[in-house]
This record gives C-alpha cells, structure tokens and sequence, in this order.
C-alpha cells in the first residue's frame, strides 16, 4: 500500500513535531485535548556526536585553532570565525553537541604547535612542531604521521603525564558544564578512543557519558597507550560505571576503515571466532552505529547489495592507513546491512546478537565545526575548508592511498527521538536506539513495527499515536510471531523545509534462512508523484530538477511527505529478521556544485554535482 498526502500544515511550522505525534492510550478518562496524558518521546533532537577541536593531536596538527568553547558557540548558532578566518554560521542550530577529542594526549598538540620548551627535548615531538610551523602540506602530512603515531599507541611518553591529562580533562569539562543548558542546548560529554591495530586499522569508538562533570572527572578517559583491544575499552566502561554511579555507552566508528575488522567473525586479539561472551558485551556497551559521516557512506556498498540501485552513495572504500588497497573480503565486515545480517547469525549461534545497533550520522568533522549542510560545508580539516582548489587536493595521502577532496561527504547529523532536551534524555534515547542517522538533511522520520497495523493508521496527522499504542518504534524487538500474521509498520516521513522533496520510502529487510543463510531485499513501500514500478518491479526514478551551474533546484517533482502501512509479503515467522526504513529525497545539489559557482571552478567530469539525502532509521528486529 502507498499513500502520499498533500500536507494540511506548512512544513515551516515551528512546531512542526505535531505532525508525526499523538496521544497514547496511557490517560485515564478521554479529554478533547489529544495530547493529554502524552508519556512517549515527542522532541526530535538533532546533533553531532563526533567533532573534534585544537585538543585532538592530528586536528591541531592540521590547524585547527578552534577550542571546545567555539564548537558549542557554533552549534547551537553563533557566528563564528573558523581556524582558516572564515565567517562561518549554521543555517539552523543544533540542540546537543558531543566535542569527542582524541583522548590520546588530548590537548598536548596546541603546547607542541607554540613550542613549550619542556616538550621540545623529545624528537619526535620536536619533529612535529616544526611540521606544523610550516603550514600547508607539511603540516597536514605532519597530522597524517600524528595519527600514525598515536593510533598505534606509540604516543611519546612526554605527553602522557597523567597530570598534564587531568588538567586537560578538567577544562574540557568545564567548558561542557559551561554551555550545557538543560531544555535548549545540551553539551554532552564524550570522546573518541582511537584504536588503529596492525598499523591502521581503524576501530575508533566514541564513548559518551549520560551523567555530568562530577562523574565523568572521577576516572580519566581511556586512551590506546593503555590497549587498543575494544574488550579493554569495555572493560574500562565497567569499571567506570562501578565507581561513579554513571553510565556510558560507546558508538563505533564509521567501520569504513577498518580494513574487514570492525564487525568480525574472527576476533582480531585472538584469531579464534568470537565467543558468547564477546557478543555479549560488545551487545551491552555499543547500542549505536555511525552510519554515515564525511568520509563516506556505511550503510551498504554495491558489491554487497548489488540489487540496491541506492547502494553506491558517497562510496569511500579506499583502505586506510598502512594499506596499499582495499581487499575484497574485507567489505562484508566494515557495513552496517551486512552487519545486521551477521549479527542474525551469531543470535543464532552464540544467544546474543554483537550487531544489534541502531543508526546515527555525524561529522567526525576536525574543524570544530560541525557543518553537514551542502551550502555550507567545511570539510575534514582546516587544509579543507572552502578554496577554490580543495576539490582536487587530495584529503588524504598516506602512501599508495590517495583520496580527492571532492570525495568528501558533507554528512552526517543524529536524529534522537527524546522526552526532552537533557543529557539524561539524550543518552537514554540512544540507549533504547530510538534514533536515526542522515546525511545532513532534517527530514523528520517516524518507523514502528507490530502485528495490528491497518491502513487507516496511515490516515492519521498523529502517526505516533497507533505508533506506540500497537507497538514498538525503531530500536526495538517484534517476538513470537501470532499464528496466520505477519508484521506490520507504519512508517512517516515529513521533509526538512529547507531541503529537497521526498522520493521515497523504503524498507530494507535482512533475514537468515532455516539453512542459517542471510539474505537481504529492498521494498519501496511509499513514493511521490503517481510512479508505476516496472516490469522488473523497480520504481522508475523521480527525475531531477537541479541546475548545476546556479547550484538550485525546484520541489515540483517529490512530495513534501509519505506516509503508509506496509505488510511483510515474504515473512517467514521461524526466520529471524530485521527491518529498516531508509527515506531518500529527490536530487538536490552537492556541496560541489556550490563550491563550483561560489568560486567560478570548472571541475572534472567526474565529480558529482548532485546528491540524494538520506535517512537511516534503526532497525525493528523479529525474533522467533
């Protein structure tokens, strides 16, 4: 079933959250005010959980002068003044912020960058000062080997004291205490643990705190000199949460890079597949994904869904640091749809899926900034903020591997589905995976899944009434199929008013078969513009409407919102499953294309002008 309404409120409607909520059935006695007694998540917040400022090593090595204190001024709205002079603003603030600095040496890079004596008697140290006093390429390549550096946990023991990380730490804090104002802007706290093993293999981790700087002051962050091995890092969280009475949670890293480790069958540490009790913790401490980010997409990639015509979207498959190449087997093990589907697997096997996360987009933007507008896209690092030559110097070179700075994504934000604006809040939302990712657009999305769906539920301006009173949103489980039914979900998508229309709704469906195979099928369930599927049962496109040389486009194709109950045709109630709801938009054009009539550039042909925003919510999964 597909039904695309006309909207009966503007989209610019300040409270435009109205739309996609509704009562629930938790209220006594009926009152004609339909939001009485409301008890489920009604804020739709949206933030970055991975920016990084002048306290991680390699963004202060490549320039980045803006401290902790311009990155929450910028994202919650001021203007500001970037590391390169630029006068940068946000088009829309955000409503929470995670400064997620490198916790190797935090901080340390800006005394080496001004040269304090004490540190210049190391000479690896020394070496890195005068890299960066150079500026230009040498600085950048200078941040290229501090990562090296520290990713392998050969951090020069000068930067380690543990006194100069305490006093890092705690003005790190501070400042988060600073500009966390609980209803309007929360300044979570968090950082990124940055495991590289075997030379670069990038098993980074965001961890982020739910409680405030009482807790989060009591034990250092963990840092890779103590051990890369995630285990440890998970280790560390217990640990953590035993002494102070907090609670943290991780997000791993965009597994882009991992070079075929970050959701293995195989534990790396040990060579011997992974036991019951590795997926059992890894399930405990990582209830999110970062799906998408500036350097590329990880939803899925055209080799591992060759049937997804949506599968190569901002591809960055090049290998990372100390690799020549990307190896072919190692794809299966760096995306999130085939990392569904393998947790389906181990579930089966093992008692517990390691690879039950929901999704979320961020930056992972070494700026300070935390921009994933394509109109106002400051790149990586402060060498790529805008310039009319950063779309051909490459972003990355280590090597034989070289990556354009065309190839950049401007992706992505979190969306979290909150009770209100709070740290707290935040993190429970993320707990219960009730979030979803994008790649920088703000398309409002709802997703449920249960068994007494109907197609009336579709009828409704309040879908998150039926939502929650007949079952459960994204994030979480469907069990026990009834006899003779199969899964319904009502999924809503209203566009971002600054954005393009609305293509489509689709949902992607990973199951493993009685023979313990996982198989994978992509459904459009909802679209615009009265479009018939083909003959090959493939929806044909929306068109296209951008003007590249203008960088404008026009919503007359696309509808401003979908809305639709759809029922799983091909359930197989022994199968395991999950479902997700990705929501894309009609072309608009891509940071390129301002770039190119900003700066009067002719770029290479190759060089995309145009994108699709997208939506990833987090799955509803189905066990027998």
């Amino acid at each position: 079933m597909c039904l695309a309404f006309a909207m009966t409120t503007s989209v610019f409607a300040q409270d435009i959250t109205i739309n996609l909520d509704g009562p629930s059935d938790a209220y006594e006695e009926p009152s004609y005010s339909p939001y009485v007694g409301r008890n489920f998540p009604t804020k739709l917040l949206w933030g970055d959980t991975h920016l990084h400022t002048n306290l991680s090593l390699d963004a202060r090595a490549g320039g980045v002068i803006l401290s902790p204190d311009d990155a929450y001024r910028f994202a919650r709205g001021e203007e500001v003044i970037s590391s390169g002079g630029i006068r940068v603003k946000l088009g829309r603030p955000l409503d929470f912020l995670v400064v997620s600095d490198h916790s190797d040496a935090m901080g340390a890079m800006n005394e080496i960058a001004e040269g304090n004596p004490s540190l210049m008697t190391d000479p690896t140290v020394r070496k890195w000062h005068e890299g960066i006093a150079a500026g230009g390429q040498i600085a950048l390549e200078t941040a290229y080997n501090v990562v090296e550096v520290f990713g392998q946990g050969k951090t020069p023991k000068i930067l380690l004291a543990k006194k100069f990380a305490a006093n890092i730490w705690e003005r790190y804090l501070k400042a988060a205490e600073a500009y966390n104002d609980p209803g309007r802007f929360s300044a979570v706290i968090g950082y990124e643990w940055t495991s590289m093993p075997n030379g670069g293999n990038n098993l980074h981790r965001n961890v982020i705190y739910r409680g405030n700087a009482d807790q989060a002051r009591q034990m250092l962050p963990f840092t890779v000199v103590e051990s890369d091995n995630p285990e440890d890092l998970w280790k560390w969280m217990e640990r953590f949460e035993a002494k102070t009475g907090g609670q943290v949670l991780a997000i791993a890293h965009n597994g882009n890079l991992s070079n075929g480790i970050m959701f293995p069958d195989v534990n790396p540490e040990t060579s011997k597949p992974i036991t019951s009790d590795y997926v059992a913790t890894r399930s405990r401490w990582e209830p999110l994904y970062e799906v998408t980010q500036i350097k590329g997409d990880g939803e899925t990639h055209p080799q591992l869904s060759p049937n997804d015509e949506f599968a190569d979207y901002e591809t960055w498959d090049k290998g990372q640091l100390g690799r020549k190449a990307k190896e072919p087997w190692m794809l299966k093990f760096e995306y999130a749809r085939e990392a569904l589907k393998s947790g389906l697997r181990h579930e089966a096997t093992l008692g517990t899926n390691p690879f039950k996360f929901g999704m979320i987009g961020s930056t992972d933007a070494h700026t300070g900034l935390a921009t994933a507008e394509e109109d106002n896209f400051f790149g990586k690092h402060s060498q790529t903020e805008p310039n009319p030559n950063r779309w051909k110097e490459n972003v990355v070179h280590f090597g034989d591997i070289s990556v354009a700075g065309w190839a950049q994504a401007s992706s992505g934000y979190a969306a979290i589905w909150a009770s209100e604006n709070t740290r707290e809040a935040i993190f429970d939302a993320m707990q219960r995976r009730e979030t979803y990712g994008t790649t920088g657009s703000r398309m409002l999305v709802r997703f449920f899944g249960g068994w007494d769906f109907v197609s009336e539920d579709a009828n409704t301006r309040l879908p998150a009434n039926a939502g929650y009173a007949k079952g459960v949103p994204m994030g979480g489980d469907l069990n026990q199929a009834p006899k003779d039914k199969a899964p319904s979900f009502l999924v809503a998508a209203l566009k971002d008013p600054y954005s393009g229309n609305l293509d489509r709704i689709q949902i992607v469906k990973g199951w493993l078969d009685n023979n313990g195979k996982s198989h994978e099928n992509v459904y459009d369930v909802a679209w615009s513009d009265n479009r018939k599927p083909g003959a090959n049962g493939k929806l044909p496109a929306v068109g296209n409407t951008v003007d590249v040389t203008n960088a404008t486009w026009t919503n007359s194709i696309g509808t401003p919102e979908l809305i639709t109950v759809w029922n799983d045709p091909d359930f197989d109630p022994k199968q395991r499953a999950f479902y997700y709801a990705r929501v894309i938009e009609i072309p608009t054009p891509r940071w390129t294309a301002y770039e190119a009539k900003f700066f009067k550039l002719k770029m290479d042909k190759s060089v995309p002008m145009t994108t699709q925003e997208r939506a990833y919510t987090s799955p509803i999964w189905y066990t027998p």
